[in-house]
């Protein structure tokens, strides 16, 4: 006679303490990511605002005047612009846009999110000719009472 052979494998309760552990873990790990991918989609924004803000002073120092246009060619002058073709940042989460005041030599770059796409609510972000950055948080229109510095 031989002796019989156990199966031996996870019963039931263990297997939903396994799902239970599982699910947990996503409920913290997958939130905490959704935020890091915002956070450094804002940053990327940020990062571009800056370089355009740069290509604004270098028009400035060509032409004594700022650009009104962020999707036409970069000239070097103010009838050029800053060459952002598709109007929006390198990841599409951002609008870019100019207010542009002629007379008073002034702009502010503003970036808004992209209705839609996983930032929209985050807020919109500003950088003004004189260094002013603004980030008008969980406010896609810019008129937040009190933005924050970015």
């Amino acid at each position: 006679m031989s002796k019989p052979s156990h199966a031996r494998g996870f019963n039931l309760i263990e297997l939903m303490v396994v799902v239970l552990i599982i699910g947990i873990l996503s409920a913290i790990a997958v939130p905490s990511y959704q935020q890091y991918v915002i956070r450094s989609s804002r940053t990327a924004a940020q990062t571009e605002l800056l370089i355009m803000a740069s290509t604004q002073e270098k028009i400035y120092l060509n032409s004594n005047q700022f650009t009104s246009s962020v999707i036409n060619l970069y000239n070097g002058q103010s009838s050029g612009g800053l060459g952002r073709a598709s109007g929006k940042s390198e990841d599409g989460m951002y609008a870019f846009t100019i207010s542009h005041d002629l007379n008073l030599q002034t702009y502010t770059l503003i970036a808004t999110p992209v209705a839609g796409v996983r930032q929209a609510g985050d807020g919109c972000l500003t950088i003004q000719e004189n260094g002013l950055r603004l980030w008008h948080e969980k406010n896609d229109l810019c008129n937040a009472a009190s933005p924050t510095s970015w």
